[in-house]
C-alpha cells in the first residue's frame, strides 16, 4: 500500500502495479496535442530496457480529452508498455501531478507536459542519472549545452527571467525549473508531495524546494527544446498569481 507522508495510507485499488519508470501526463483540455504525444512516448517506451507505464490525469477537461484516448484504452495497444488515465478534481497542474505521484508505486516516477517539447529520448539519460541514486533529474533549457529549437515569444521571454529572478529566492542553484520534463526516485517524490500545497504553474518550484530540504540533489540535462503552441500558461491570468507563490515558498523556508 502507497503512502504519502502526513496522509493516511491510499487504498490498495487506488494505486497501479509497479514499474520502474512510470510518466505522467497532466492535461487540461489537451485533445489535439495528446494523442500524438502519447503515441510517440508509448513506441519510445517500448523500446527501452526498463519496464515503464503512461499514465495521463485528466484535469477536469471540458473538450474531447478523453475521447481522444480512446484508442489506447478501448484496444490493445500491441506494446509492452502500461497505459492508465485517472481523474484529478482539483483544479490546477500541480494537483494533477501531485495525484499521479500519489497514486504511483513505481521506483521512479516523473511527468511530461502534452505538449512533447522535451524530446522523449531525454528518459535515456534521465534513467541512467536516477539509477545512479540522484534524488530528482530535470530537464533544463538554460544549462549549458541546452538549445532552443523554437523560443518562445518576447513576452513569455520577458515573463519566463522575471519568473526565474523569484525562483531563484529559493533554488539559486537550478537554472530552469519551468521545463515541464522532471522525474524523481519515486519513494522521495511520494513523501514530498504530501507536504505540496502549491495548484498552479509555480508547483514545479516547491516540489523541488521539498527535494532540496529533504537533503538530495536536483540534476539538470540540458535539451533541444521547442515551443509548441496551444499552452494554457496565461500571463494574464496565471502571471501574477504564480509570482505570488514564488514569494510563498520562498517564505516558507
Amino acid at each position: 500500500m502507497t503512502a504519502v507522508r502526513g496522509h493516511a495510507p491510499l487504498p490498495r485499488s487506488l494505486t497501479r502495479p509497479p514499474v520502474e519508470l512510470e510518466l505522467i501526463i497532466p492535461a487540461f483540455n489537451e485533445q489535439r496535442r495528446l494523442p500524438s504525444t502519447v503515441a510517440a512516448t508509448l513506441r519510445y517506451l517500448d523500446g527501452r530496457p526498463w519496464s515503464s507505464a503512461v499514465v495521463v490525469v485528466d484535469n477536469n477537461s471540458v473538450d474531447g480529452t478523453l475521447d481522444a484516448l480512446d484508442r489506447f484504452t478501448g484496444s490493445p495497444t500491441g506494446l509492452d508498455v502500461g497505459f492508465h488515465v485517472i481523474g484529478c478534481g482539483d483544479q490546477g497542474k500541480g494537483a494533477a501531478v501531485r495525484r499521479g505521484i500519489a497514486t504511483s508505486s513505481a521506483r521512479f516516477v516523473g511527468f511530461a507536459d502534452a505538449d512533447n517539447a522535451t524530446p522523449i529520448d531525454t528518459l535515456d539519460r534521465v534513467v541512467e542519472l536516477l539509477r545512479a541514486g540522484h534524488g530528482a533529474v530535470i530537464a533544463s533549457r538554460h544549462a549549458p549545452g541546452a538549445h532552443l529549437e523554437v523560443e518562445q515569444s518576447a513576452l513569455r521571454r520577458g515573463g519566463g527571467a522575471l519568473f526565474r529572478t523569484l525562483a531563484h529566492l529559493t533554488l539559486p542553484d537550478i537554472a530552469d525549473t519551468q521545463c515541464g520534463f522532471k522525474f524523481f526516485d519515486g519513494t522521495l517524490a511520494r513523501e514530498i508531495a504530501g507536504d505540496c500545497r502549491i495548484d498552479g504553474f509555480a508547483f514545479d518550484v516547491e516540489l523541488l524546494a521539498h527535494v532540496v530540504r529533504a537533503g538530495r540533489d536536483v540534476v539538470e540535462v540540458p535539451v533541444d527544446w521547442t515551443d509548441m503552441a496551444g499552452s494554457t500558461f496565461s500571463a494574464r491570468r496565471d502571471g501574477l498569481r504564480s509570482m505570488a507563490d514564488l514569494l510563498r515558498i520562498s517564505l516558507a523556508r
